[in-house]
């Protein structure tokens, strides 16, 4: 199937390839604007890590500057800019923007399809921001950040895919020349030295790259409801999961060494949650075994619940989210890009 898909994904390819050569011919123009702008993005369709990435930024920059998140908001059913406040909805502004503004609430979180207009009107705001994170922005040429953070996932390095439809790319691997720092994500937490040397070989970041390794730390599960905050944690046996994002097999992995039982309901990346759903959610609930069970939902499935009528059809049953974090393999190169990062910021400030 590849091999008959090859030719539509190098015309896919040579596409790409005259769009991305005019914008560095200039005969395309990319807007630089003069606040410091960091872009965390990838080549493929998702599943990279671009949240928690993002948020790990959030949590670098919040106490030392006012941090603005511009985002496309994918999954949102409104046009334009639209800015995030305590009483915004995922179709307002898309899953993902909404997770930053409710678990940040001193940061700025505003969405808009057009890159450059909306770092223009965050930059017209009365709280104007110091530095902006683009999230998903790395195939956005129209507007040119100050610092390029390129994602690829340990087990599906960027190297080793194929561009669609013959594989997961959605950019030519030529793109990942405009990167300032390129992050293999998902790596196990123990990474051996020789695995670490084969994939620097295999991507060869250029003289002004600086190369990172990280992977995925699991939290504590965290009560959504107040059925949920009876629940002893450590006497729980059984989960029932539901999850609609991009790759959800590290969080299957993880609660599966943790728990006896483990039945996950998959849905598409960013669905839109229905009556349908819900039923076949509390129905598989019932229907898992054990008496010490429990519901668990990512945090970015559950911004797609909150401020809908859904979120109550689960006060009866105990509803738990797992929140995720990302930390470095080494020390000293989480030393490294914390200060590549604050260096960028307060010398463009």
């Amino acid at each position: 199937m590849k091999a008959l898909l090859a030719p539509l994904s190098w015309l896919y390819g040579l596409v790409l390839l005259v769009r991305h050569k005019l914008y560095d011919w200039r005969i395309l123009k990319s807007k630089c604007f003069s606040v410091p702008t960091i872009c965390v993005g990838n080549l493929s369709l998702g599943g990279t890590g671009k949240t928690p990435h993002t948020e790990y930024l959030i949590r670098l920059l919040q106490d030392r500057c006012n941090v603005a998140v511009l985002s496309r908001g994918y999954g949102r059913k409104t046009k334009g800019f639209v800015m995030a406040n305590e009483n915004t909805t995922a179709n307002e502004i898309g899953d993902e923007p909404l997770q930053y503004r409710m678990k940040f609430d001193n940061i700025t979180v505003a969405v808009d399809e057009n890159r450059p207009d909306g770092v223009g009107k965050l930059m017209r705001l009365d709280k104007t921001p110091d530095v902006i994170l683009l999230d998903d922005a790395y195939q956005h040429r129209r507007i040119k950040p100050g610092m390029n953070i390129l994602l690829t996932e340990y087990y599906s390095l960027y190297k080793k895919d194929r561009l669609v439809p013959a594989g997961k790319l959605r950019d030519i691997k030529y793109a990942a020349h405009r990167a300032d720092i390129i992050i293999v994500t998902k790596s196990p937490k123990v990474l051996i030295p020789y695995a670490k040397r084969e994939i620097v070989s295999l991507i060869k970041p250029r003289p002004y790259q600086n190369l990172f390794f990280t992977y995925i730390d699991f939290k504590e599960l965290y009560p959504v409801n107040d059925t949920a905050k009876e629940i002893s944690i450590g006497k729980v046996k059984s989960i029932y999961l539901f999850c609609g994002i991009a790759n959800p097999q590290p969080l299957e992995e993880y609660l599966k060494r943790k728990y006896n039982t483990v039945i996950i309901n998959y849905f598409s990346d960013h669905h839109s949650f229905s009556d349908k759903d819900i039923d076949s959610i509390l129905d598989g609930y019932e229907n898992t075994i054990g008496s010490n069970k429990i519901i668990v939902t990512t945090e970015k499935d559950l911004m797609r619940l909150i401020n809908s009528s859904y979120l109550g059809r689960f006060n009866n049953t105990p509803l738990f989210t797992i929140p995720i974090e990302v930390g470095f393999n080494d020390k000293e190169e989480e030393n490294n890009f914390n200060n590549l990062v604050l260096n960028y910021v307060g010398k463009n400030s």
